[in-house]
């Protein structure tokens, strides 16, 4: 079923704005790999007048290495473990618009800061929709052991009952970017 793209006009963003900004709480978004969060991330800060940051771009910049060699010289924990230190340092600095990696909402510590200190928006999509999206990069480790599509389906159901914890939930479709960032917004609006 298509969802008409929401509208909502620059005044109306404009409040919904400077309601955000009394929250003084960052914007944190969570949910799969592929669903749009660094994409959808920037058009939304940028709609919002806010800040974005990548955490995973942090996290490489503060390894001097990228994901995919932390991953692969140290394990998936030692990640998780930086990880929730960078997103901390996150929340703490900057009122913005934070993407996270697919897992970090997992990690309860991770989770229960965000939970406590932001304002966590999942954003959803169907598994055959991440998949064509994740098959335009090599760059994702736990994709790279087997079948894409298994895999995806798999941290989908096994992820869920933790990315529905969050404050707000939007699915991320086929269309403009800028489509799901109003989506947010308008979460956002009945949310605060």
């Amino acid at each position: 079923m298509a969802q008409t793209a929401p509208t909502l006009s620059s005044t109306e963003i404009a409040k919904i704005a400077e309601r955000l900004n009394r929250a003084r709480k960052p914007i944190v978004l969570v949910g799969l790999m592929g669903v749009g969060k660094s994409t959808v991330g920037r058009k939304l800060a940028a709609m919002l007048d806010r800040d974005f940051t990548d955490a995973d771009g942090e996290i490489e910049l503060a390894a001097q290495r990228s994901i995919a060699e932390i991953f692969e010289e140290f394990g998936e924990d030692y990640f998780r473990d930086g990880e929730r230190r960078v997103i901390a340092r996150l929340i703490l600095e900057q009122r913005g618009v934070i993407a996270t990696g697919g897992g970090a909402f997992v990690d309860d510590e991770t989770r229960s800061l965000i939970l406590d200190e932001a304002i966590s928006v999942w954003i959803d999509c169907s598994v055959e929709t991440l998949v064509e999206r994740t098959s335009r990069k090599n760059t994702r480790p736990l994709l790279k052991t087997g079948d894409p599509h298994q895999i995806l389906s798999e941290l989908s159901q096994a992820r869920e009952p933790f990315y529905s914890q969050a404050q707000i939930r939007v699915e991320s479709m086929d269309g403009p970017h800028e489509n799901t960032a109003m989506r947010i917004i308008e979460g956002l609006d009945q949310w605060l």
